[in-house]
């Protein structure tokens, strides 16, 4: 059992009538034998599976790594099941019986099998979804889970709701503090720059060039609170222009549907300083990365997309003026520029992209445990995120950005955001930044990072209860952490 991402390219030479009813980049499961069915009218599980997964946009999952998920948890579990000669769609009691196996192998097998409670949790409930789909639309006599009743406050108004009994009990969400406090950031920045705690050089560091690049893109997430895939993907055109003076209020940093989680366009922001070492950093040690390399996209990301005229907007692709808004990360990945290189912010030193963020920030924290700070814990992507949460949150209470706000005299964008800092809310402020749909999800978001900070007191009385849409916003973007 293996699944593939699915491509329309090139359709047309597969003797079909129409082009294939699929979405783009949709994960599409496939047996070993390459067959779909067992003979006429004889359609195996597969075929049932992937018609779920392409219905998933349909159900409010519009974004490609959900469905990713949804498809590897699948084709896990449909493996396990067809090692043990149970059938996707069998009795209650056999299903029920590979669910007690299956939980053993994924909780106390060996090593290499072996999950922790959040990603057993998160396949509980992709299972619950699809067999919930299968039974409403006939396909499946059973369904392997158990359910109890369970309250939950929604609107102010107490409603039952059904809770998976498959599903370990995780730890209270304060127990754990998932961002880092700003001595441990600073120790953080220095270590992705290649430095000791002090920031003097440290001598054992060779990655002088790296250092540079993964230090500014470091601060950019800090500073912005940009998830993984908005900045891994984020090219030279879209980097903010830098101010012609220092400015104390941050600078308005838009970011483009086509990377954003769930396609949603957004305005963040970065502070003066961090976006003028991103700048430094791509005149400088970025440029030297580029020099004399020729960006040549893999033949399996399909045409290269020749970049001509660019600017902050977009440019002529192949021929075509197309806006940056709207090109999706593996497009991005085709870009060639008219120097022939890659404008992704990120290069190797070889001059190809670099996607590989989430290795460096483990190893980063890896090399700080081991040779400055033992209690280092280790940093994802997402988790710089939560830091700027806080931090941003911190300044806004304590009218650090208000301040800077009325020190703003001139006109232009700065006036524009002082006006903005002046006459909104903290946590309608943080909303924005982050992307959240409403307050509310702003507000749980704080409550699950660290329930014991004063300043977080003065929210927690002003949501009516856990709106079930916020709740599933914010569990949206503590899942992403399993991403990192």
């Amino acid at each position: 059992m293996q699944w593939i991402s699915f491509s329309p390219t090139g359709w047309e030479s597969w003797d079909l009538s129409r082009q294939p009813l699929i979405r783009d980049q949709m994960p599409v499961l496939i047996d070993d034998d390459l067959r779909f069915e067992d003979g006429p009218g004889s359609p195996r599980p597969t075929v049932y599976v992937n018609k779920w997964l392409g219905e998933m946009p349909l159900n409010g999952a519009p974004a490609v790594r959900t469905w990713e998920n949804g498809a590897g948890c699948l084709c896990e579990w449909m493996t396990f099941l067809k090692d043990r000669g149970v059938h996707l769609f069998g009795s209650r009691d056999d299903l029920r019986a590979a669910l007690s196996m299956y939980a053993e192998y994924r909780l106390a097998g060996s090593l290499k099998m072996r999950w922790d409670h959040t990603t057993w949790n998160l396949h509980m409930g992709i299972l619950s979804n699809f067999y919930g789909w299968a039974r409403d639309e006939g396909i499946a006599p059973s369904v392997p889970f158990t359910y109890r009743m369970g309250k939950r406050m929604a609107h102010g108004v107490m409603v039952d709701v059904e809770v998976n009994q498959a599903k370990l009990r995780q730890p209270r969400s304060h127990t754990t503090i998932k961002y880092l406090e700003w001595n441990f950031t600073e120790l953080f920045e220095y270590a992705l720059a290649g430095l000791g705690p002090g920031g003097e050089p440290d001598t054992r560091y060779r990655r002088v060039r790296e250092g540079a690049r993964n230090a500014a893109m470091g601060k950019l997430v800090r500073s912005s609170g940009l998830r993984k895939q908005e900045f891994t993907y984020l090219t030279i055109y879209e980097v903010p222009p830098l101010p012609r003076h220092p400015t104390p209020v941050p600078v308005l940093f838009p970011l483009a549907h086509a990377i954003t989680k769930g396609k949603k366009a957004r305005t963040s922001w970065i502070h003066y300083d961090v976006l003028a070492e991103m700048h430094q950093y791509i005149e400088l040690d970025r440029a030297a990365s580029a020099e004399g390399y020729k960006w040549r996209p893999p033949s399996k990301l399909g045409p290269a997309l020749l970049v001509e005229e660019p600017d902050w907007e977009g440019a002529i692709l192949n021929g075509k003026r197309r806006s940056w808004r709207q090109l999706t990360p593996q497009e991005r990945l085709r870009l060639v520029t008219p120097e022939g290189q890659s404008p992704l912010v990120g290069l190797q030193s070889t001059g190809q992209p670099f996607v590989d963020w989430a290795t460096v920030f483990r190893r980063t924290s890896a090399r700080i445990r081991e040779r400055y700070e033992p209690r280092f814990p280790t940093v994802g992507p997402h988790r710089v995120r939560h830091t700027m949460a806080m931090r941003t949150l911190e300044q806004l209470v304590a009218g650090y950005y208000q301040q800077a706000a009325a020190l703003v005299k001139d006109a232009g964008d700065d006036a524009a955001m002082a006006l903005y800092l002046r006459k909104h809310e903290p946590m309608l402020i943080l909303r924005d930044l982050l992307g959240h749909t409403s307050v509310t999800s702003t507000e749980l978001y704080i409550a699950r990072l660290d329930v014991t900070r004063i300043y977080r007191e003065a929210y927690k009385d002003t949501a009516v209860g856990p709106d079930p849409a916020a709740a599933a916003e914010v569990a949206a973007e503590f899942a992403d952490e399993d991403e990192d």
